[in-house]
């Protein structure tokens, strides 16, 4: 979780706690769904510009938080509207429109199955705070929350506004409730580590240590993701290397791992302090790493049901931010082509692309997170990023080995060849929306181009998105 540095943005997207704006007790009471047509379209969205102070950083490469908008009661996407200016989206809606609910009305739940999320620190609430999200919006409570801390015990929790740990407490909230909210029947695992990850190596032999236990003593169907560091800011392509024992026991252990490719669009830090972007393409890895599956960034437009308004685009925030707002994807600078991507090599060239697949992470269309810890005015929030698309789709993977009766393990060849078989296996191509990216630095205006979607596998959103009902019964089929 590399710290950001401080900037203007206009959607007021910052950390938490520093929040200055609109407090929403009681401003709505209940959470009633009111009616909206299908054919209705977003209002206008202009939200005030909102400094940051001196000083403060962004809560982390991933997870992106609406401040100025904090309610006390789950609001719903056209409140979110009204007051914040942007879309945000329920449990409810989501497994809706990721092709969940069937699945879960069947009895597929992610029942018998351990999803595993990784975070820095964690949050002291996480616990109470997942039974409240549970409680009020409606998802059931999981068979088991464990969690641990394999990896050593973690320092005294620090609610600073400009420290870590808070970044990671919101993290850690989005990351715990969303997994859980796809996949309501799976034990569900939080490994917290003691070290901060930045840019470069810090934090990530602690990770490496405590996936390794996970994966040894917790039999999990996948571990989800939530952080990365530019592949540039590494000493070389050699400390890199080192990192991968967990992703090569996990392949080995048929144990599925994902990776949220990240926020910066084409752009990635170029320091260790995260102070600065490449003004070239740059990729982060553990995303960028074969053995994992890179989980890109989609908008969604969504009705108070959950279904469609428009077909799914590339998420890219940058105009409401000021800042790069977009998820990131392209080419490794480290990891030559996989076979699984052999057939995509006009797209990629001659090293890994990413992502693979992409979902929901969207500031406008951010999901709704309950979170209470020592530092943050307790409520609920609006928080978007490639770190919610990570967890949704752990949640899916928890389901689809659930259905398969067997841990899928490592999916990027069977995501692949699944994808030539277009939406009738559940891989639904995303073909409008890029991730080019344009912020200031050093005094001037900075555009880095990123990639369009297109038909077909691209840099902005991988193979697509996902329908979870047909593909959950693609991959039982698949043969191992």
């Amino acid at each position: 979780m590399r710290r950001r540095r401080a900037v203007v943005v206009a959607s007021a997207v910052t950390v938490a706690l520093l929040a200055v704006g609109l407090d929403l007790a009681g401003a709505f009471g209940s959470s009633r769904s009111h009616p909206a047509s299908a054919g209705a379209t977003r209002p206008s969205r202009t939200p005030p510009p909102y400094e940051l102070p001196p000083g403060v950083v962004h809560p982390s490469p991933f997870a992106r938080l609406l401040s100025r908008s904090r309610f006390s009661s789950p609001p719903n996407t056209i409140q979110c509207e009204e007051v914040a200016a942007v879309a945000c989206y329920s449990p409810r809606q989501l497994q809706t429109a990721y092709g969940v609910t069937p699945l879960i009305e069947g009895g597929h739940a992610g029942r018998g199955e351990t999803i595993v999320v990784i975070d820095c620190f964690g949050s002291p609430t996480i616990r109470s705070d997942l039974a409240h999200f549970d409680a009020t919006l409606h998802v059931p409570p999981p068979p088991s929350f464990r969690i641990v801390a394999p990896a050593g015990a973690l320092p005294r929790w620090d609610p600073s506004a400009a420290g870590p740990m808070s970044s990671w407490g919101i993290e850690t909230s989005l990351d715990v409730e969303y997994a859980h909210s796809m996949a309501p029947a799976a034990r569900l695992v939080l490994v917290e580590t003691p070290v901060n990850e930045t840019e470069g190596t810090a934090g990530f032999p602690q990770i490496e240590t405590a996936e390794t236990w996970a994966i040894e003593h917790l039999d999990p169907a996948v571990i989800s993701q939530s952080f990365g560091a530019t592949e540039g800011t590494f000493p070389g392509a050699h400390a890199v290397l080192k990192l991968r024992g967990a992703y090569e026991l996990a392949r080995r252990d048929h144990v599925t791992v994902l990776a949220a490719t990240g926020d910066d669009g084409a752009a990635e830090p170029s320091n260790v302090a995260g102070t600065r972007l490449y003004a070239k393409r740059a990729i982060d890895w553990p995303a960028s790493d074969p053995l994992v599956t890179a989980i890109g960034g989609t908008q969604l437009h969504l009705t108070l049901s959950g279904r469609r308004i428009e077909a799914d685009n590339v998420w890219n925030d940058t105009n409401l931010g000021g800042e790069p707002l977009a998820g990131a994807g392209g080419v490794s600078s480290i990891f030559p082509r996989p076979r699984f991507q052999s057939s995509d090599k006009a797209v990629v060239g001659r090293y890994r692309g990413t992502p693979d697949v992409s979902l929901s992470a969207a500031v406008d269309g951010g999901a709704i997170v309950y979170a209470s810890f020592p530092g943050l005015q307790a409520g609920y929030y609006v928080i978007g990023g490639t770190s919610e698309a990570s967890p949704l789709f752990a949640g899916i993977v928890a389901i689809a080995d659930e259905v398969a009766g067997r841990h899928l393990g490592w999916l990027n060849p069977d995501l692949y060849a699944l994808a030539a078989h277009g939406a009738g296996a559940g891989i639904i191509d995303v073909t409008t929306g890029d991730n080019t990216v344009t912020f200031e630095q050093g005094g001037a205006a900075v555009t880095v181009p990123g990639y369009e979607a297109v038909p077909g596998y691209d840099m902005a959103s991988g193979l697509g998105t996902v329908d979870a009902r047909l593909l959950v019964a693609a991959l039982r089929h698949i043969a191992h």
